[in-house]
């Protein structure tokens, strides 16, 4: 039994349906240090059935401050962290195979790759989440949503 819910969680949670998510949020995600480490933020705050919806509802007023408002909501999101990290690595694979995103390894960061303007689904929640983490540092990011890196 556990196989075939090993099965349909491996259909709903890989690297081709979630590739996009990355890549649209390091397409609209302002050059910085460390930027690689905000990856394994993007698939749970993406994929959460509140902040996903609050993400595609913002506008450009928003913030970090407003959209996640609610800090109980964001109860679960360490464990989201650590239970899609294996996904977050084989996306980050996957985007650079596709040159959807490049990596820059002095600054440990990820930007938009030269095949960016290739043909991806781009995901509006990932672009959203990219323009709000936009002009913040990877500290003030993961001190802010409570949780530590991995």
């Amino acid at each position: 039994m556990s196989s075939i819910v090993d099965a349909l969680y491996e259909l709903k949670y890989n690297p081709f349906e979630y590739g996009p998510y990355l890549a649209s949020f390091y397409t609209h995600l302002d050059d910085s240090e460390n930027s690689l480490l905000l990856a394994q933020l993007v698939i749970p705050l993406c994929s959460h059935p509140i902040y996903s919806q609050k993400l595609l509802n913002s506008n450009k007023r928003s913030s970090i401050w407003t959209v996640f408002d609610d800090r109980a909501k964001l109860y679960d999101l360490q464990e989201r962290i650590d239970g899609f990290q294996a996904l977050t690595e084989q996306c980050i694979q996957y985007c650079l195979i596709n040159d959807w995103v490049s990596i820059n390894e002095q600054q440990l960061s990820l930007g938009k790759g030269d095949g960016a303007d290739a043909v991806f689904v781009h995901k509006k929640s990932a672009e959203k989440l990219g323009r709000l983490f936009g002009g913040h540092t990877v500290v003030e990011i993961y001190a802010f949503l409570g949780v530590k890196p991995r």
